[in-house]
């Protein structure tokens, strides 16, 4: 793709049309801005990813022309990919004190803190980079510190509002700031790219307040141990929690790896100081039980989470059982249904009482229903109005509300090149070209291509299985003793079929010409085609298979 030198265009990579994931690029005069650069969950589509990012290629092949990449406010679907593809970006990184206190974790988790330039930017800042003027604008979201950014070019202002609502009481900062979205529309706005989570929710989000008030009043009257999940960089909630355990006489425990890393973060930018310290989890088991609460990760059913391992009763250091409570003090991010259901039923199962949003006021969302969508677009007044952060359905309900509201909606998905503005051009808004977008499996440390051979593989593997059959033979081909067959997930130990199979195998072997049988790689294909005809006729199905070979 050849730049443009005289226009402005926003370019996502990610997060437009889907939930997580985003990555969002703006180009001006053939200079690049990245904002956001978030993970996504594998969930039921993909179970052979856990974990997705969104593939970076286009951009770093375009890093010399690569800005920055500046974070709107440190959930994982804007900052958890920023370790994994930062290598490929290399280029400096811009975010508030607290988003750079969890971001600095992170980098240094990945060996990387010493190598990425990392900017904190004072709330409300302003600052620029090459021909984009940036200013950040406070808002209220479901973490410390989120930030709106108006991106000032010659050509126009976009405000990028990140993710955001307007809580008039969100306990942890101040609220949104209103009376600078007036200026900025009084200045005049040429697009406004806004989240979409919630165009289909009617009235008000709510308030962190009101979730406050309804946990003290709830953790109260509950016996034994009590239990609550919820993000973990959501410190209100966090906060509210354990002032509701102190209000109840409880001490609180903090299980899981991010949450400590939360709380330390918040700590260290001056939150959370109304909150004694947190006990150990060590110590938690030594607590009776109705003076116990602990919070803990795992509130998107992730395998590895501490909530995960107590509902399986595998937690090393607590468990919960009958008389105690859990509650989910989350939403369910779409894609995880299938895990958090069955991770609840677990805990049901065991004998605890579970509490959900849909049953009590334990859970506000951090994204603006319409109520607060409408009042932005009155402050803002943009001429052209951007959906993003949300599948289709939650792009087309925006646009019908921001054109009610006198905006002009655009349409985009990723990939797509919107041209906002020319020079000596007064054209409105289009999609003008396409570019490559993607996305990879974070595998451990690695990077995968999701339709790769590797991820393909363990797709098949999945569904089909995997059988891999042990062989030896002499210097002529002459099979040695039994061949060992090994089919985890499609046999039973006490089954015949296995034995049976190695039979036929090893008549097979021995039947094939002299020839062929002294070549080890005809030899392996010609037993991995007669194993794989096998197996086709007692299972009807097509698993991988493997053959061991081994010439003595």
């Amino acid at each position: 793709m050849q730049f443009h030198q005289e226009d402005l265009a926003f370019i996502p990579l990610g997060g437009t049309g889907e939930i997580g994931l985003n990555l969002n690029v703006y180009r001006c005069d053939g200079q690049l801005l990245a904002v956001d650069c978030g993970l996504g969950f594998g969930g039921a589509e993909q179970p052979e990813a856990e974990v997705m990012v969104p593939d970076p290629a286009w951009l770093a092949d375009r890093k010399d022309k690569l800005l920055g990449l500046v974070i709107t406010h440190a959930h994982e679907d804007h900052i958890g990919a920023v370790a994994p593809l930062w290598p490929q970006l290399r280029c400096p990184i811009y975010c508030s004190p607290f988003t750079a206190s969890v971001l600095r974790r992170k980098l240094g988790e990945a060996g990387l803190l010493g190598q990425v330039k990392l900017v904190t930017i004072p709330l409300g800042g302003r600052f620029e980079l090459g021909p984009f003027a940036l200013q950040f604008i406070r808002v209220t979201h479901s973490v410390p510190e989120p930030q709106s950014i108006a991106i000032r070019t010659r050509h126009g202002t976009v405000l990028h509002t990140g993710d955001w609502k307007l809580d008039p009481n969100p306990l942890v900062g101040a609220p949104a700031d209103e009376d600078a979205f007036a200026a900025l529309g009084r200045e005049g706005v040429l697009a406004m790219v806004c989240d979409s989570t919630n165009a289909l929710v009617e009235g008000h989000s709510g308030s962190e307040g009101d979730v406050r008030r309804s946990m003290t009043a709830l953790i109260r009257q509950l016996k034994g141990r009590v239990a609550v999940t919820c993000f973990a960089t959501n410190i209100a909630r966090i906060e509210s929690i354990a002032l509701a355990a102190q209000a109840a006489g409880r001490q609180v425990a903090l299980f899981g790896r991010s949450l400590r890393n939360a709380e330390a973060s918040a700590r260290e930018c001056g939150y959370l100081a109304e909150v004694p310290p947190f006990i150990h989890e060590d110590d938690a088991d030594d607590v009776p039980d109705d003076q116990l609460l602990i919070i803990c990760t795992g509130s998107q059913g992730e395998p590895r989470s501490a909530m995960a391992k107590i509902a399986a009763d595998t937690h090393p250091r607590i468990s919960l059982g009958e008389g105690d409570t859990v509650i989910f003090s989350s939403r369910m991010i779409p894609g995880n249904e299938r895990a958090i259901l069955r991770m609840q039923d677990e805990l049901a199962r065991g004998g605890c009482k579970v509490m959900t949003a849909d049953d009590h006021m334990v859970h506000v969302s951090g994204h603006p229903a319409r109520d607060e969508l409408k009042k932005l677009y009155s402050l803002v007044k943009p001429r052209y109005a951007v959906p993003v952060h949300g599948e289709w359905r939650h792009l087309q309900e925006h646009a019908a509300l921001a054109r009610e509201m006198g905006s002009t909606p655009v349409l985009v998905e990723d990939g797509d090149v919107l041209r906002l503005a020319s020079t000596g051009s007064n054209e409105p808004p289009d999609v003008v070209e396409g570019v490559s977008t993607g996305k990879l499996a974070l595998d451990g440390d690695r990077l995968l291509p999701l339709e790769g051979g590797v991820l393909g593989a363990r797709r098949r593997m999945l569904f089909n299985g995997i059988v891999v059959a042990s062989l030896a033979v002499d210097r002529q081909g002459r099979v040695l003793g039994n061949p060992q067959i090994s089919a985890p997930g499609l046999f039973d130990m006490a089954d015949a079929e296995p034995g049976q199979i190695a039979d036929e195998l090893a008549r097979v072997v021995g039947d094939l010409p002299p020839a062929l049988k002294q070549e080890d790689d005809l030899l392996r294909d010609a037993a991995r085609t007669a194993l794989r005809k096998a197996l086709g006729r007692r299972l009807r199905k097509r698993p991988s298979v493997e053959i061991h070979l081994l010439r003595v």
